[in-house]
């Protein structure tokens, strides 16, 4: 209650997020959002079919969620606003997780043409959220541009290999006005929790839960790591040192 996360002017309630990408089966998804307490939710436009009643995505995702559309697929700014547009005609609001990747090798994103779709999206009134190479000076042109925040990348997308890009995620909290989300390559609780402990605003996380051999299990684990994460930061962490430092005395209790 005394730490809120505000974007674009609505509090988040929980600082761990939720893709929804490569769970067996929509109920399991739905059980692990309700596991974690995620409050945002991202969605890949090609996965929601409002014409399924059934099998539509979005009636998985439980009520009080805010649901972010990403758009998953575009190689260029053209298509990633294409997709924000189509997004929200379909009723799924403003909130755009702009994802632009033209490389298919290591899905890296393409920061310049993510900076054009955001520039665009933000002047029409959408709460843009671009998933980034996490880099200073794309990431401040992107805050000029008017995103509600930066999402650089941790890791590669889907390779668990956790927070290998933290010196420039602590570069960029300290230098931004906006929240820096760590997303993509976030593989364990103890990532998210390290994540935390630079100062991030929240973490998205999608492979590593649907995945594992329990995903609600494993979403509870997640936020609850980015709560403990949090919180250590906020407390403040001891600087670590290169000689040991005993915390009990060492000589003279024997007399």
């Amino acid at each position: 209650m005394n730490d809120p996360l505000i974007i674009a002017g609505t509090q988040i309630r929980s600082r761990f997020f939720l893709g929804t990408g490569k769970f067996s089966s929509y109920p399991l998804m739905r059980d692990s959002i309700e596991a974690s307490g995620a409050h945002v939710v991202t969605v890949a436009l090609r996965r929601i079919d409002p014409t399924q009643e059934q099998e539509n995505i979005l009636g998985f995702i439980p009520k009080g969620c805010l649901v972010m559309v990403n758009t998953s697929g575009a190689r260029n700014a053209e298509e990633a606003v294409r997709i924000a547009h189509l997004g929200r005609a379909m009723g799924c609001g403003p909130w755009v997780k702009i994802e632009v990747i033209a490389d298919q090798r290591y899905l890296l994103p393409d920061n310049a043409e993510t900076i054009k779709a955001a520039r665009q999206l933000a002047s029409e009134g959408f709460v843009v959220m671009p998933y980034m190479n996490p880099d200073l000076s794309d990431a401040k042109r992107l805050q000029d541009a008017g995103v509600a925040s930066v999402m650089p990348l941790g890791a590669p997308i889907g390779t668990n290999k956790g927070v290998l890009t933290r010196d420039m995620i602590r570069i960029l909290v300290e230098s931004l006005n906006v929240p820096v989300i760590v997303d993509a390559g976030i593989g364990r609780p103890s990532h998210a929790a390290e994540a935390m402990e630079l100062g991030a605003a929240a973490v998205l996380s999608n492979t590593a839960v649907a995945v594992s051999p329990d995903p609600a299990a494993t979403a509870r684990a997640f936020a609850l790591a980015v709560e403990a994460g949090r919180l250590a930061y906020r407390a403040g962490i001891s600087p670590s040192r290169d000689n040991p430092e005993a915390s009990s005395p060492l000589t003279g209790f024997l007399h």
